[in-house]
């Protein structure tokens, strides 16, 4: 083997690994570390096996987004409007923005309740204090700023696999609850494991991954649609090994938090979480006293990392469906538009947190709202990436097929039992 050959190997699993964290612990946000904490709290090992269940649909949401933009050269909405009429396009921007904005909202929340642990500031001036910071950072920074400041400190999250092993957790229950799942068809069941696959496989993630792909081509100097156009079979090999190490990553950290609630909150006799510093108890085994701020740290880490995917997410968007100039890349003086929808999504997020709901409750109905969103959004990914118009040669083969209906029907099926248990109840 050439050291060329090695040298450029090299370089494609250090890149896969470094955007594979970035990926990984966005997708692990504030209101995924809410939903998993409350899911090992309240059915303590049962939902061990959503975890390894829910990996393949992960790599095959963000793979296939991620080759729409590589292949089309645009965002996902420009795709749509190119090829779908236009109340169709509005009809799914709804959902998704709507989706987004409550679960940066929630994401928000949960950043204060985090700081509040340790800062007794009132919860309006924490709130507001992070939105404004989200802000300055999305639009006098840069997102790559945002991401080597934050992605350090989302490694905080990998305290919950070591407090797991120091809670001295029940083996068999774990080995159970890991490859025997349960399944209960009743509304609390039903809604926690939508609101796992809703938050895990969050509609921001299909946006932002082809955007990425698209912002990167840009960064190289294709800044046409027609220079962007077309990727090879190497380049999507790279991009599966990112969204594989990316989502190991989140799916690794989702594992543990669900064992580490559990086998501290869940035995403990506290099955519901209500505050912030009942979610940092989780990882008092292996930090004390220390548990809240290291909580707190993991909190910030992913919540910086994260409310910036969406909110930006949410402007792509809009920014697209109406054909108005949009990227990170550009400067606020040129696309005005672009940088207004990500302050006023910003804006309806924070205000949110002032409606009366509880910021650990808020991330799980957050959860609940993508889990919603999120089957119809699959479904069209799935169309897009099998029309030869839109994607030329490099249409889905069988693999991609089978796991890509698979992940649509399994999300889609969980909905719908949630549906019918409210129905029932």
């Amino acid at each position: 083997m050439s050291e060329q050959h090695t040298s450029g190997r090299q370089h494609t699993v250090l890149r896969s690994l470094g955007l594979g964290l970035i990926t990984g612990a966005a997708d692990d946000d504030c209101s995924a570390i809410g939903t998993y904490a409350q899911a090992g709290a309240q059915f303590g090992y049962k939902l061990l096996w959503t975890a390894p269940v829910t990996f393949p649909m992960m790599v095959a949401v963000v793979y296939l987004s991620g080759k729409l933009g590589q292949v089309t050269g645009e965002g996902l909405f420009s795709v749509l409007r190119n090829h779908y009429s236009r109340w169709f396009v509005y009809l799914v921007l709804a959902a998704v923005v709507t989706g987004n904005t409550i679960e940066a909202g929630a994401d928000i929340g949960g950043m204060a309740a985090g700081i509040g642990i340790l800062v007794h500031w009132p919860r309006w001036v924490l709130v507001l204090c992070i939105t404004v910071a989200t802000l300055v950072l999305q639009i006098w920074g840069s997102y790559k700023l945002i991401r080597n400041i934050f992605r350090v400190i989302a490694l905080s999250l990998a305290a919950y696999i070591f407090s797991a092993f120091l809670a001295h957790p029940q083996l068999g229950q774990v080995v159970r609850g890991t490859f025997v799942p349960t399944v209960g068809f009743n509304k609390d069941f039903l809604s926690i494991v939508v609101a796992i696959i809703g938050t895990s496989l969050s509609a921001y993630l299909y946006t932002w991954q082809s955007n990425e792909e698209v912002e990167e081509k840009v960064a190289a100097g294709k800044h046409s649609v027609r220079e962007r156009r077309g990727t090879s079979e190497a380049e999507l090999r790279s991009s599966l090994w990112d969204v594989i190490f990316g989502m190991l990553f989140s799916n690794i950290v989702m594992y543990f938090i669900i064992l580490a609630t559990a086998a501290t909150l869940f035995v403990a006799g506290k099955h519901n979480i209500n505050t912030a510093a009942e979610a940092a108890q989780s990882l008092t085994p292996l930090a004390g006293r220390a548990a809240g701020l290291l909580f707190t740290l993991g909190i910030i880490g992913v919540g910086f990392l994260a409310v910036p995917v969406m909110t930006t997410g949410a402007a792509y968007d809009v920014s697209q469906s109406f054909g108005w100039k949009n990227g990170l890349y550009q400067k606020p003086s040129e696309a005005k538009k672009f940088y207004a929808a990500i302050t006023f999504i910003t804006l309806v997020a924070m205000g949110l947190n002032f409606v009366g709901i509880n910021p650990m409750r808020a991330l799980v109905i957050a959860g609940i709202v993508q889990g919603f969103s999120t089957p119809p959004l699959m479904m069209l990914i799935m169309v897009m990436t099998n029309n030869g118009s839109i994607m030329g040669n490099r249409v889905n083969g069988r693999w991609a097929n089978i796991l890509g209906w698979i992940t649509t029907a399994m999300i889609f099926s969980a909905s719908l039992g949630l549906i019918i248990s409210w129905f029932l109840h």
